[in-house]
């Protein structure tokens, strides 16, 4: 088990390069082994996946119900505000 959860083990085939890319992050210390390494991709991969579902799902969300111009002049007053306050 990893980390308390069962696990299945899959079967994966990589060109070459990749492989080799791979093996270079694992002896540069980027991970720790190759399973390491795919267990981390996929999860950035279903990561991605979900922030995008999200992202689309909030352009829908402003498509069937756009701002108003004051809700936009709002927005904008307190962008400028947030600006204004930074020192930089």
């Amino acid at each position: 088990m990893l980390f308390g959860m069962a696990t299945v083990q899959i079967a994966v085939r990589l060109e070459e390069a990749q492989l080799e890319a791979l093996d270079s992050l694992i002896a540069e210390g980027v991970f720790a082994n190759r399973a390491d390494a795919v267990r981390s991709g996929v999860a950035s991969l279903i990561a991605a996946v979900e922030s995008r579902r999200i992202d689309d799902a909030i352009r829908a969300g402003y498509k069937m119900h756009p701002p108003t111009s004051g809700e936009i002049e709002a927005a904008q007053a307190a962008l400028g505000e947030a600006i204004a306050e930074e020192p930089w």
